[in-house]
């Protein structure tokens, strides 16, 4: 047996005003030797599906994995590039198996459905017989081309992201089945006609999710994936959706596949968001005598295409006139470069966030010392290490602030105490992210609120603009159901 495989990965925020070029793919990643790197979210599929390979003796072909982080609408001509490029292998090595990390959700000029557009493509050159398999990020929207052409779809579990290789395995051992003439997979989509912010380490997510897996390897149903959908695109196919694999049995994989999402309607109040605004979690904090609460800076989350610069939690926070909290990560690489040259202890005047857009919000002039300075830091989601560049914390007055080089979400309070920060000082903590922070966070904060902020990102899915699908989803329409084809 021949295996392909290949990464091409980025989350589309189609109303964000960055760009993604291939200066923001270079940043994170594009190589031919993504096995022979440190992993990140998206090779680290490769990494699992050469090791798993070549245990069983197949010849391995690597191709291109090109990633980029969460940003606006991909540059055309760049991701026509990847994807020939990924393409050209196929045609040279016909493999008989292909593996693809993918996204789920990325958007190029020309391209609304770049995955469908790359399944559509790779089934052309591989013909109706060979196995295509296709790991996602569960924030995709998972679409008819992407199910018409792949062999096999199998999204993470988890969010926040901590099991993409146990996926990857999953999805090889289902390929290897399917090449070796031991299993037949057909797949089966059922819209769920929702659209919300799911997490899955707490309940009634979380039980969602064991659901999901016991089900698995048991009469003939292979595998069980959640859309969550990417709420921030623009898109025909943006919402959530239950994909159920099975063997041979088309029927069955719709039946279980409308059970859950059945199942998923049943525990939609316990998914309502009902996030505070800044003002009411900073009275929590103010109020309260615990330390290290986590507010949740959602809005601003560059994990989902937000610049990382806003400053409306800031803002708050000093005006107020509150000490002994720490934000993090404020992108500016400027910023970074002026704290290298000046060097720890530094005393500066400083021009801090919104740079880059109307949803930065206003820039904020402080008076800050330099007590940290640290190179090629990184942070941990899951056993993956996510690159965050150079770090940098400044304090203004009981006020701490950590910036990095590469623009990137907080994930771990590492950032903080790489730095140098005792984090037990601190009254709060304050991550821009959405909820992949909450597995590292939950291990040291008593209380953890996500926090309804502006931004690119914002939580509050019934005021995003669409124009390509129609507005009958929940929570935007209370009974998607009784409306559905007015």
């Amino acid at each position: 047996m021949k295996l392909m495989i290949a990464g091409l990965a980025t989350e589309t925020n189609t109303f964000s005003p960055m760009p993604t070029g291939r200066l923001a793919f270079e940043a994170a990643m594009v190589t031919r030797e993504a096995t022979r790197k440190p992993a990140n979210l998206f090779s680290a599929a490769l990494l699992e599906w050469r090791t798993m390979a070549e245990a069983k003796g197949w010849e391995v072909v690597e191709s291109l994995t090109a990633a980029a982080q969460p940003s606006g609408i991909t540059v055309g001509a760049v991701y026509e590039g990847f994807r020939d490029e990924i393409l050209a292998d196929l045609k040279t090595h016909q493999p008989d198996v292909f593996l693809i990390s993918m996204h789920g959700a990325m958007v190029a000029d020309g391209y609304d459905d770049c995955e469908g557009d790359m399944m559509q493509r790779a089934r052309t050159i591989m013909g109706p017989d060979r196995v295509i398999g296709l790991e996602l990020d569960p924030h995709n929207h998972l679409t008819r081309a992407m199910i018409d052409n792949a062999t096999l779809i199998i999204n993470y579990k988890e969010y926040p992201h901590v099991d993409a290789p146990d996926r990857a395995r999953e999805l090889f051992i289902m390929a290897a089945d399917a090449a070796e003439g031991r299993t037949r997979p057909v797949m089966a989509l059922h819209d769920c006609r929702m659209l919300t912010i799911i997490e899955t380490m707490k309940e009634p997510a979380q039980s969602f999710v064991q659901a999901m897996k016991d089900v698995e390897g048991k009469d003939g149903i292979l595998s069980v994936s959640l859309t969550h959908g990417f709420p921030w695109a623009d898109v025909a196919d943006v919402g959530a959706k239950m994909l159920v694999i099975a063997d041979g049995d088309r029927a069955k994989a719709a039946r279980v596949a409308k059970d859950f999402a059945d199942r998923l309607w049943s525990i939609r109040e316990g998914l309502r968001m009902k996030y505070p605004d800044i003002a009411s979690a900073l009275d929590t904090v103010q109020a309260s005598n615990q330390r290290m609460i986590t507010l949740a800076d959602m809005g601003d989350n560059a994990g989902g295409g937000a610049p990382a610069d806003a400053t409306f939690v800031l803002q708050e926070i000093l005006k107020r006139g509150i000490k002994d909290v720490a934000l993090a990560v404020f992108w500016d690489p400027v910023l970074v470069a002026m704290c290298q040259d000046a060097g720890i202890g530094a005393h500066m005047k400083v021009r801090l966030g919104g740079k880059v857009c109307a949803d930065s919000g206003e820039t904020v002039d402080l008076e800050v010392t330099v007590r940290g300075i640290r190179e090629d830091m990184t942070q941990m989601l899951g056993d993956t290490a996510m690159e965050m560049g150079t770090g940098v914390w400044l304090e203004a007055d009981g006020v701490h602030l950590i910036l990095s080089s590469k623009r990137t979400q907080c994930f771990s309070p590492s950032v903080f105490t790489d730095l140098g920060i005792d984090i037990s000082t601190l009254k709060a903590m304050i991550p821009k992210s959405t909820n992949h922070f909450y597995q590292n966070f939950a291990k040291v904060s008593p209380q953890i609120i996500h926090v309804k902020t502006p931004g690119a990102v914002t939580p509050d899915m019934t005021i995003i603009p669409y124009t390509k699908r129609d507005g009958n989803y929940w929570p935007k329409v209370e009974n998607p159901f009784e409306t559905e084809g007015r």
